[in-house]
């Protein structure tokens, strides 16, 4: 059942652990089938690496398991993976991983500003990544923290714990979190060179009034 969805999957998370965004059996990865309403999502503690499609598992929007192979559990943070499927109806996709610039700021609870023009398509509506509240990994409370953030920005930490990308599929959840971890570095290096001097950022009005370009050629 959903082999195209579990096979990208399982593609995502090779590759994310490949770059260094998440440890082997670290991090979690689904995406959600819009006819079915079924989400396909990554198995409890298996190196990526070694993943195959009968690895993943399905379950509906309750948590409830549709196809599971024996001996399999899925991710102990599914919950929060459905708990954004039930806040934002236009997201199917969603990523988290672990990725170190990213945590850092995490662990600080330290949100990011925008300070490159780029964030305004990480669907930011207060011109910042927010941080969600701690809760402990696996529980309904993890769940419940992300409501707030995942409503504000499709990019989001998570205070001690890693970060989340969310996306209209699963490919855009993770490009989100690839460009997270990036502009997370940036941001440290900014702090760095500056001093700890916060820089300069723009405001959500900034990102508001941009629209793609009505010419693409340099003619009146």
């Amino acid at each position: 059942m959903l082999e195209e969805l579990k096979k990208n999957i399982i593609r995502i998370s090779k590759d994310a652990q490949q770059k260094g965004l998440c440890q082997p059996g670290s991090g979690n990865f689904s995406e959600r089938d819009k006819e079915t309403g079924y989400v396909a999502v990554t198995p409890a503690g298996l190196d990526r690496m070694k993943l195959k499609t009968d690895d993943i598992i399905i379950v509906d929007l309750d948590g409830n398991i549709i196809e599971a192979k024996e001996g399999r559990r899925p991710s102990s943070e599914t919950m929060m993976h459905l708990q954004i499927y039930k806040t934002r109806e236009d997201i199917f996709g969603v990523a988290h991983t672990h990725s170190k610039y990213a945590t850092s700021f995490a662990v600080l609870n330290k949100e990011i500003p925008a300070l490159v023009y780029e964030l305004a398509s990480m669907g930011l509506k207060e011109a910042r990544i927010p941080v969600a509240p701690f809760a402990t990994p696996g529980t309904p409370e993890l769940a419940k923290t992300v409501i707030e953030s995942c409503k504000i920005a499709n990019a989001f930490l998570m205070e001690k714990h890693g970060a989340v990308g969310i996306g209209e599929d699963l490919e855009k959840a993770y490009v989100t979190m690839q460009y997270l971890e990036d502009i997370a570095e940036i941001y440290f290096n900014v702090l760095m060179i500056n001093n700890g001097k916060e820089p300069e950022s723009f405001t959500q009005k900034d990102f508001d009034v941009w629209k793609y370009p009505e010419k693409l050629n340099l003619e009146d």
